[in-house]
């Protein structure tokens, strides 16, 4: 069970969760370029510290420093808040990842988790349909045909493959029996048997369709490559953001990135068994970094695709999500509930 712990605590902990993801955000950037530049035989930054790791505090400063411009037809109480609701959501829904169980620190009990909500799923999809509504209300706000254009594609982008990402984890749902987070994780952590063969209870195994489902609707949803239609800037000059400048588009990158960095931390979760691994049983911290791997292989998993495929059509993005996806993942429902069913002897 959850250690009780006091509110003092309880707000040490989400300060350190919130600062960690932030600084991740920072140098999840360094961390796409290197990985992009070595991809494309090229060096990456080089010149800001050693192998360009102060690239990420240099970029920061440079955007503090540039001019705020705010255009003149604009919508100024809308364009100044569009920008923190995708930063704000963004940031609390890691309020539900769980980083491990309770653990003994300096003499107190500690939760390496801010909260256990029974419907943490839920609240992760929840706040990720919410902010959509920065990008479509920071589009309206800066009175541009183009950001509106991005704004509307947007909207119906989160619309077709946010209905896929949540059908993509009802199989999850069915075989651990909750929506917690921290429940789902700890139904991972024995091990399936198979005589012989011992394999951990990870879901990717069990649900290896609803994976790839989740992974192709997870990367829509946060509007990267190859799916990043909201911002094209081939045909809408740089989509929604457009007359952002300075700290306002900051908040939009940093929303994008944080964004990123919580649905890996999502689907390791979900699917990958969190924090299990070899030693982290006898050793949380260990347990910590199996998780932090797996989130860096999803995030190498999305720099991997934004430098290998082209950009999709906008009839191509509502196809697959229409016609292929939506098909797939009620098959997938339909297969898992009848497994679900036979286990339980309720069929024959």
């Amino acid at each position: 069970m959850p250690a009780d712990m006091p509110l003092w605590l309880n707000f040490v902990v989400a300060f350190v969760i919130m600062n960690v993801l932030l600084v991740g955000m920072a140098y999840m950037t360094w961390f796409e370029r290197k990985v992009m530049a070595a991809m494309q035989d090229r060096m990456g930054p080089t010149r800001t510290g050693p192998a360009g790791l102060l690239q990420p505090i240099a970029d920061g400063i440079k955007l503090l420093g540039k001019e705020d411009l705010i255009p003149a037809a604009a919508d100024k109480l809308v364009f100044f808040f569009a920008p923190l609701i995708i930063f704000v959501t963004a940031i609390v829904s890691v309020a539900v990842i769980p980083f491990g169980g309770t653990v003994e620190i300096f003499g107190a009990d500690v939760n390496l988790f801010i909260t256990d909500l029974n419907v943490g799923a839920l609240y992760v999809l929840a706040f990720g349909s919410i902010g959509v509504y920065g990008i479509i209300l920071g589009a309206y706000a800066s009175a541009n045909r183009f950001s509106l254009l991005g704004g509307l594609r947007a909207a119906a982008q989160v619309v077709s493959y946010e209905i896929i990402l949540g059908l993509a984890l009802v199989g999850v749902f069915m075989l651990s029996g909750s929506l917690s987070l921290r429940e789902i994780m700890l139904t991972q952590q024995t091990e399936l048997d198979l005589g012989p063969l011992a394999l951990p209870n990870w879901f990717i195994l069990s649900q290896p369709l609803a994976f790839v489902i989740y992974m192709i609707a997870a990367v829509a949803e946060t509007n990267r490559a190859p799916f990043d239609l909201p911002e094209a800037e081939t045909e809408l000059v740089s989509g929604f953001h457009t007359e952002y400048s300075a700290f306002r588009f900051s908040f939009y990158f940093l929303g994008e990135y944080i964004n990123m960095i919580v649905i890996s931390l999502f689907a390791a979760t979900l699917f990958l068994g969190g924090t299990d691994g070899p030693g982290s049983d006898a050793y949380w911290g260990l347990g910590i970094l199996w998780l932090l791997l797996k989130t860096v292989a999803f995030l190498f998993f999305y720099v991997w695709l934004r430098t290998t495929l082209p950009r999709f059509r906008y009839d191509q993005l509502m196809g697959i999500a229409w016609k292929v996806l939506l098909p797939l993942v009620l098959l997938n429902i339909v297969v898992t509930a009848f497994i679900r069913l036979v286990g339980n002897g309720q069929v024959f």
